[in-house]
Formats: structure tokens, C-alpha cells, sequence
């Protein structure tokens, strides 16, 4: 059995003693503050959770100091200042509950969005230390920021801090040096063209978080617990142009020279505790990293900056595999404290879960992005994809049943599984009917490659809870409509799944045709020239995945961009694709369709009605997904208690396909 020891040593942050160093990252809670800037009962619940799940420090979501120089639309955002009584009110009442449980909290103030401020939640123009564009619309200019103002922004920051002490908060952390956020485009020369005391050389460009924490500590007092959200690199290729991981590129924003260069003035100034990271929203994928993104990728980074500050240095990006997170704190050499972000929306137990001795039993974030910003791009409230419940634990969790049931689930994929675990969680009686000899479906071949392992933990974790749970499953079992009809379920969960969608094209059953599942998983032999047909997510995920390979692949795709039907693909994680596309020198012919398949080459017309040919020794489809629902119309109109799940009522996503099953088996 894996021991996690390290994990749940305490640790010293500042003055405040952290009973393990499990900590909870900030993450913004989008809709799940109030009006008036505090904290609803959804987002106390939330927290509470996390607390009582075992993590020993928690970091709230960002809370703007202020709400009059930058205005946001009321609810956007966390505030201390709009109504402090509210504030404290709301907020007292969920750090009592936090603080039984031998957790701590710090409150994550916000010094402001500047050029990154989204104009769906802005109220009039942007603002920045020098007139420079807005990352989302370029064409906006920011609004420069007075010397005044920034003075009143050090004092609002000392303001908010000291509302945050009242409300028994145990520290704040500062909103930041890091992302490149309005007190990050202070600190770097691309966007901080000032000549007053607030620009010019680096100490210039350092003197707002330097006065910030100065000013904090002068009301507060010097043991007041002040940390740092810091990013050591910046990442930024030129305006709104990330840079990969191994791309050869200059940095435009701040280099790792320059990030350790500082590192020990803010310390110098008064800072308890770095939290540290790296990238930018031009880089998003590295301040935000998907799926695509290694497990502990800023640790080169840390191990670097942890040589030059003394203050505990807590560190995200993607650390919630127990090993890793264990290992690195073993090692000592880039970590003091794990903090972690989306690991700890998909499973708030984390922590008493490896404490336990249970690692196996830890649900996996799969870096989707669907659940949680993906949501807040849409203006939903925070979730998670494989964790329904997450913003609204207490109201969205599982009960037991007051009846036990027979539950027949047909289908052994994402929905499938999920519907078995829940009903069996509820005590339901469950059988699970598979009709291939594996669990899985979809899933098996979206974790093939090295950069979708986190869908195969996801995979392994529900197969582990489905027998844990007694759920018998039969696998090679293809169920029929007489054995429904004849069974002696009282509930039938039909998650089937969907079928690969086939364009009606001349050569389209040629031998050097294949789906991209028949591909990922060799079912198929794939030569040197490739065309993908369909430039979905799935689509450019199998380009990628067969230019790592090695070969030659052009996307082929109707639409005027990639990945621009269907669901969305949250911004993260498209961005970064669109970047592996263009950094494995993967061509994409956009507005074109195929008309036939001939041998070694494809013919295709574009929206001119020009015909031309593209050589391919493969043809790749990856034109989408249709429902596999026959089953289910069979016997919908004669089985009562019948539901269609999952791809089988709507191919959508993996996200779609757990909460679909979750809110139907939670309900039965």
C-alpha cells in the first residue's frame, strides 16, 4: 500500500499552522457569489466540502478589492468592499464551519483584470497600466489607469484584507504576479509603458505588489499571513500567441531569469508564501493546463525558484496524482506544499481519501475544461464534468434509496458505468450488460495516446468502483429487446452509446478508409500521407496523434475553422491544440468537403465548387458521432421505467454522458 506521509506533515505559512499540505488552489467561483459580492450558500457548501474532504489549507477563488474603478456586473465576482457587512456575514459563517474541521483559509483578493477582463463581465472600458489592446477583443484599447487610481487600488487591497481578517479568514493571498492579470501587466514591460512611479525600469514596475503588501501588513499587522500568486514565466510568444513546451521561441513577457530575479524582492517585501506557477492568457494552457499538459510541468520551474526564496513555496499544475504529489514534497527540492485546482472539484475527498490509504478510490480530473471554465465561458455556475455534484454538493449529492430496485443498465461506457455506480451507491440491485469484452466504449481509444492517459484513469477508477460497488456486470452479453421485455427489471438504463457518422461518398468503403477509432486503436493500417476528414476535437486530437507518429496528415473540414461545430472546446484546451496543429505541421484545408475517395488521393470541392486533389495513402473519418438508440425505441413504448442515456440520447461529450446517467440514477 502506497504511504502519502509527506502529505500530512503540517506546515508553518507565515504565522498560521496548516495541519498537512494539501492545499486547495484558487479557482474563481463563477456564479456562485451573490449580488452583493459574498458568498452564497452554494459556494460555503462548496468550501466546506473541500474542508471536510482533508485539505489542510484552502485558497478561495479571486475576489476583486474593488468594484468602482474596474466595474463588473454585480454577482461576477466575490467583493469585500461592495457591502463589508454582507461580506463578513456570509463569509464568517463558512470559516467557522471550515475552521471545525482543523482547516485554514485564505482569501484570494484580486487586484484587478486589466487587459484580460472579459467584456461579457465588464461595465464600460477596460482598464490597464498603459494603453494597450484587450486580450478577447483586440481592436479595445484599455483605459491607462491614473496615478490616483493606483494608489486607491493599495488601499482598497489593505481595505479588502482587513474586511478578510474580520470575516476570520487566516491570510490572504495576493491576485497577482501571476497570469497576467492587472498587478501582473505592472510588473512586465510589454504592458507597462508608464513613466511615473508605477512604471520604467523593474523596481518601478515592481513598486504596486511591493506597496500592496506593505500597505496590508500596516493595517493588519506584520503577523498577518500575506501569500503571493506568482507566475515564474510568462510564456507569451507575441499578443495573444502562447509558446509550447519545447517551441523555440523569445519571451515577450517575463523570462524564468526575470521571475527568479524578483522572486526575492517581493519576498524582501513582505511576502509569507509564493503559490507559484507559470503562462498567461496568451498562453493559457500553461496557467490553465488541459488534458494535453504533463502532471507537475512547472516542477523545472519551482525546483529553480525554491533555490532563491526561503518562504514556503505551495505549487499547482495538474499535481493531484498521489504519487507524483507525494514524490515531489519526498524529494524536497520544488515544493513545500501540493496545491491543488481541478483535482479537487473532481473529488473533494482527496485528502482523507489517500490519508485512508484508498489513492484507487480518488476520482481523476481529466483536464476537459468542460465542467468548470468551459461553464463559465457559457455563463453557467461552476461544476465539474466527472463530478456532477461539485457547486452544489448539498442539494446534488447521492442518497439512499427508499426503495431497492432491480436497475438493468445496458451499455458499459462512460453513462453506463456511471448509471451502475450511482444506482448501486443508492443500493440499488445493478446489472451491467456489455456487449463487448470491455468496459469503456468511446473512452478506450480517446486514451490511447500519451496525452489522454488521464482519460484511462478516469476508465480504470470506474471500473474499480463498480466492483467495489457489487455491480455485476457481463461483459460479451449483447442485449436484445425480447431480453428487456422479458427481464424482470423495474428499471432499464439504456446508454448505448453512438456510431462513427459515415459520409454517403464514392470510395468511402475502400480498404484504405477507417474511422478514427479503428485508427487509434490499430484496428487499421495507416500509411505515410494521412487526411483526416472533419476537423472536430476529435479530428485534430487524431492528427496530432498520428503526426507524433510521424506521418503526414491534413485535415479536411467544411467549416471556415477547426473545431468550430458542436461542442464547444473550452478556450484552454483549444488553443493549445490549435498550437500542437501548427507545431507538428499539421495543414488544414478549411470550407472544403471531400467528394470521393480515389486510389492514393482524395478528390475534393471547396465553397467555390473548385475540385482538386489531396494525396493520401489513408483516409481518416472523424465526422462525428450518431446515437445508437435502436434498442432503446424498441422498447421504450413497453418497458415502463425506460431511459435513454448518454451518446444513445444525444452524442455530445464525456461530461454530458456522467451527468446525464448521474441526474437519472441519483433519481430512480
Amino acid at each position: 500500500m502506497a504511504s502519502f506521509e509527506k502529505l500530512f506533515e503540517p506546515i508553518k505559512i507565515g504565522s498560521v499552522d496548516v495541519k498537512n499540505r494539501i492545499a486547495m488552489a484558487p479557482m474563481g467561483i463563477l456564479g456562485l457569489s451573490t449580488e452583493r459580492g459574498g458568498f452564497s450558500k452554494r459556494a460555503q457548501d462548496y468550501y466546506v466540502a473541500r474542508a471536510k474532504g482533508g485539505t489542510g489549507l484552502i485558497i478561495t477563488g479571486v475576489a476583486k478589492i474593488e468594484n468602482e474603478i474596474e466595474k463588473f456586473h454585480p454577482g461576477s465576482l466575490l467583493c469585500p468592499t461592495i457591502d463589508p457587512g454582507h461580506f463578513i456575514n456570509t463569509a464568517g459563517e463558512m470559516n467557522e464551519r471550515i475552521h471545525a474541521y482543523g482547516s485554514k483559509i485564505f482569501l484570494q483578493l484580486g487586484i484587478g483584470f486589466g487587459r484580460v477582463a472579459a467584456p461579457m463581465m465588464l461595465v464600460g472600458q477596460p482598464v490597464a497600466p498603459s494603453a494597450i489592446p484587450n486580450y478577447w477583443t483586440p481592436s479595445v484599447t484599455c483605459r491607462e489607469l491614473t496615478t490616483e487610481e493606483v494608489e486607491k487600488l493599495v488601499k482598497m487591497a489593505a481595505e479588502s484584507a482587513a474586511i478578510a481578517k474580520m470575516a476570520g479568514f487566516d491570510g490572504v493571498e495576493i491576485h497577482a504576479v501571476h497570469e497576467g492579470y492587472l498587478l501582473d501587466q505592472f510588473t512586465i514591460g510589454m504592458f507597462n509603458r508608464r513613466t511615473d512611479k508605477y512604471g520604467g525600469d523593474l523596481m518601478g514596475r515592481l513598486a504596486l505588489p511591493v506597496e500592496v503588501v506593505k500597505a496590508i501588513k500596516k493595517v493588519n499587522g506584520n503577523d498577518f499571513t500575506v501569500g503571493l500568486r506568482f507566475s515564474i514565466k510568462s510564456y507569451i510568444k507575441d499578443w495573444n500567441q502562447g509558446g509550447l513546451d519545447g517551441e523555440d521561441f523569445v519571451e515577450k513577457g517575463r523570462d524564468t531569469q526575470e521571475g527568479l530575479t524578483i522572486a526575492p524582492i517581493l519576498e524582501k517585501a513582505g511576502y509569507d508564501a509564493f503559490d507559484a506557477d507559470a503562462g498567461s492568457y496568451d498562453a493559457w494552457y500553461w496557467a490553465h493546463p488541459p488534458i494535453y499538459q504533463k502532471h507537475g510541468l512547472y516542477l523545472p520551474l519551482t525546483e529553480q525558484l525554491k533555490k532563491v526564496v526561503n518562504v514556503p513555496l505551495i505549487i499547482a499544475g495538474r499535481m493531484e496524482v498521489p504519487e507524483l504529489a507525494e514524490k515531489t514534497l519526498e524529494e524536497g527540492k520544488a515544493a513545500d506544499m501540493i496545491n491543488l485546482g481541478r483535482g479537487l472539484l473532481a473529488d473533494p475527498d482527496w485528502g482523507n481519501k489517500l490519508k485512508e490509504g484508498r489513492p484507487e478510490d480518488v476520482r481523476p480530473c481529466i483536464g476537459c475544461h468542460d465542467g468548470c471554465l468551459g461553464r463559465g465561458f457559457e455563463g453557467k455556475s461552476l461544476s465539474c464534468a466527472v463530478n456532477p455534484a461539485c457547486g452544489r454538493e448539498e442539494e446534488y449529492g447521492v442518497h439512499p434509496a427508499d426503495t431497492v430496485k432491480n436497475v438493468m443498465v445496458i451499455g458499459g461506457g462512460m453513462a453506463g458505468m456511471e448509471a451502475a455506480r450511482v444506482s448501486a451507491l443508492r443500493g440499488h440491485k445493478v446489472t451491467l450488460y456489455e456487449k463487448t469484452g470491455e468496459l469503456g466504449g468511446h473512452v478506450i481509444a480517446g486514451s490511447v495516446d500519451e496525452f489522454k492517459k488521464d482519460n484511462e484513469r478516469l476508465l480504470e477508477w470506474y471500473k474499480t468502483q463498480v466492483k467495489k460497488l457489487g455491480v455485476d456486470v457481463k461483459l460479451n452479453t449483447e442485449i436484445k429487446p425480447k431480453d428487456v421485455k422479458k427481464g424482470n427489471a423495474d428499471v432499464v438504463l439504456v446508454a448505448t452509446g453512438s456510431v462513427p457518422s459515415m459520409p454517403n461518398i464514392p470510395g468511402i468503403d475502400s480498404a484504405n478508409v477507417g474511422t478514427a477509432t479503428e485508427v487509434l486503436l490499430k484496428k487499421k493500417s495507416v500509411g505515410q500521407k494521412v487526411v483526416v476528414l472533419g476537423g472536430g476535437l476529435v479530428g485534430c486530437e487524431t492528427a496530432i496523434s498520428l503526426a507524433m507518429d510521424g506521418k503526414d496528415v491534413t485535415i479536411v473540414e467544411m467549416l471556415p475553422e477547426l473545431m468550430g461545430a458542436g461542442m464547444p472546446v473550452p478556450h484552454s484546451n483549444k488553443i493549445m491544440v490549435l498550437d500542437m496543429l501548427k507545431f507538428h505541421n499539421i495543414k488544414a484545408v478549411l470550407n472544403t468537403s471531400m467528394q470521393k475517395v480515389k486510389d492514393g488521393a482524395i478528390e475534393v470541392m471547396d465553397r467555390n465548387f473548385k475540385k482538386s486533389t489531396i494525396p493520401a495513402d489513408t483516409v481518416v473519418i472523424s465526422a462525428g458521432l450518431k446515437s445508437n438508440n435502436a434498442l432503446y425505441k424498441d422498447v421504450a413504448s413497453t418497458v415502463p421505467d425506460t431511459y435513454v442515456i448518454g451518446d444513445a440520447s444525444s452524442a455530445r461529450n464525456i461530461m454530458y454522458a456522467i451527468w446525464d446517467a448521474y441526474e437519472l440514477a441519483r433519481s430512480i
